[in-house]
């Protein structure tokens, strides 16, 4: 090993990338400076593992794991990540989704050391010139957030930038983007929540949020600088506010590379689900009639998505539209409605306004997706009445975090006698009915974003189009085995997150290839190039 520079030995302990703590050899000890400043055995990684993960599990609540974990990664970085990598199924839930909600939430008031990079309207005419304080020049992949929708809590300002941390630790984590090369980005441009304008610790911009054209021209300086400064980044938009969140995805798509993870991501990964549970309830996929209750970003980017794949499979746009229903707080989505937002207005159906039981026994929907952000929408006689219309619905409750899911696991099996296909947002645990086993699976972005951006940034891709997801989406499907659809499992296992994210990462690729926009010579084996990209977190 050797330093970033002619770094004291007391430094390089305090270097997250080059700190391996106690696991430093003789030799290392004595090059590094660093006899006298550790304890006398030279432990193993593994070792290291085990006492981290032992202290970890003495933690008697999630928020004090997940601030055990980003103390970790603060110093240790390869050890934070070997640790996630073989316990996905347990360190999952704790650095991202659902324990990342209440992170977000308490975010100034747990805050240790800063990380990321924050921009206010104080920074407008000089973003150019504060980048030059990001310690990495060589940066491949930013998730940039405003704080407007974190999850389904709604405007958390900058607390909110716990989500850009965390998806990039799944960019590492799971499909191996060096975290040197990783920059979370908070967009800091204020905050309409008054519960955090009075908190005496918050530590964000204390003002209403910036909108209309002073918030795009900073926004655009912004994206203008990344592109210049870091040639070939990829940007990943998150949590944005949906009407925000389509109009960026609309100026940027072709401009940098780019996409947005709540309108694209969840739609993938949703749409793969999809896939799966006609391998069960035996309907083609070319025949589901398919009800949304949410009509934001996250679920008209399924719909977009779904439509493209029903197009795929030889119906007309119009017939595609026509399977797709949606529902929002006022109602059935239909012409009649006035003043529908732009991003609704595809969905609106020749039709009579109906609530949700009502537009359920006349559309006789096969599948039920719930995006609302609102617990408890789907009822005991919800999913009565869809297992009295199926044989096998499919019920997929994606609200995060845990506490805004539509409904639970235990409740979707029990209330349909098990004849529910489930999937949700955020994890629950195994369930048994009538001596059935049920391993609910967890429509995760996780299983889509990390592979799309691997194989972006791998054959640098020039821009990221809807058929890249629609890619992504039946490679994570057809990794579902008959043994997972046995317990009604519709996604493979977290653990195998690795995997799924290079397999995806490669059929992206070679869509990249094939649509003529990827940069890099395409190698002879596409595979092992990729894979030879991916972080090692080993020592």
């Amino acid at each position: 090993m050797t330093a970033r520079n002619t770094k004291s030995g007391y430094d390089v302990l305090k270097d997250e990338v080059l700190n391996k703590s106690s696991a430093f050899s003789r030799e290392e000890r004595d090059d590094l400076g660093l006899r006298g400043l550790l304890p006398y055995s030279v432990n193993t990684q593994n070792n290291q593992v085990k006492r981290v993960l032992a202290n970890m599990r003495r933690k008697e609540t999630d928020i004090e794991k997940y601030i055990f974990l980003m103390a970790l990664q603060m110093r240790a970085e390869k050890l934070f990540y070997r640790l996630v990598t073989e316990n996905f199924d347990e360190i999952m839930p704790i650095i991202y989704t659902p324990t990342v909600g209440q992170a977000c939430k308490e975010f100034a008031h747990i805050f240790r050391m800063p990380k990321g990079f924050y921009i206010t309207p104080e920074d407008k005419g000089q973003i150019d010139k504060i980048l030059d304080n990001w310690p990495d020049k060589n940066v491949e992949v930013i998730v940039v957030t405003d704080g407007s929708r974190i999850l389904g809590l709604g405007d958390l300002g900058s607390n909110g930038m716990g989500i850009p941390i965390g998806k990039l630790a799944l960019y590492t984590a799971c499909a191996g983007i060096d975290p040197q090369h990783c920059m979370p980005v908070m967009f800091d441009i204020g905050t309409n929540n008054e519960e955090i304008l009075n908190d005496p610790l918050y530590l964000g911009y204390p003002q209403q949020r910036l909108h209309g054209d002073a918030y795009f021209e900073l926004m655009d300086e912004f994206i203008s600088a990344v592109k210049q400064k870091y040639p070939g980044v990829l940007v990943q938009f998150e949590d944005f506010q949906t009407e925000n969140a389509y109009k960026l995805l609309d100026i940027y798509r072709d401009r940098i590379l780019s996409f947005n993870d709540d309108i694209q991501g969840t739609a993938a990964v949703s749409l793969a689900g999809v896939y799966a549970s006609t391998r069960i309830s035996g309907v083609d996929f070319k025949d589901l009639r398919i009800m949304f209750l949410g009509a934001g970003s996250a679920a008209t980017g399924i719909g977009d998505l779904i439509a493209s794949a029903l197009v795929e499979e030889g119906l007309s746009q119009e017939e595609a539209m026509l399977r797709l229903w949606f529902l929002d707080r006022g109602g059935l989505v239909v012409k009649s409605r006035k003043n529908l937002a732009s991003h609704k207005q595809p969905f609106a159906h020749e039709h009579d306004s109906m609530d949700l039981m009502e537009s359920i026994a006349d559309i006789k929907p096969h599948v039920l997706i719930g995006a609302t952000g609102t617990p408890g929408t789907f009822t005991q006689e919800v999913i009565e009445l869809m297992c009295k219309l199926n044989e096998r619905p499919t019920i997929f409750a994606l609200s995060n975090p845990t506490s805004r899911a539509e409904c639970t696991a235990e409740q979707a099996y029990t209330w349909s006698n098990g004849k529910v296909l489930f999937a949700s947002g955020s994890p629950f645990p195994e369930f048994t009915w009538n001596k059935q086993r049920f391993v609910p699976g967890q429509g995760n972005n996780a299983y889509i974003f990390p592979g799309v951006g691997l194989g972006a940034v791998a054959c640098k891709a020039s821009i990221i189009t809807d058929d890249i997801f629609l890619t992504a989406a039946k490679t994570l499907a057809h990794m579902v085995t008959d043994e997972h659809l046995a317990t009604a499992t519709l996604y493979p296992p977290m653990q195998n997150i690795r995997e799924v994210s290079l397999d995806i990462a490669v059929q992206v690729a070679e869509k990249f290839y094939e649509q003529g926009v990827a940069q890099e010579p395409r190698p002879s084996d596409l595979r092992e190039f990729i894979a030879s990209k991916m972080y090692d977190s080993n020592y």
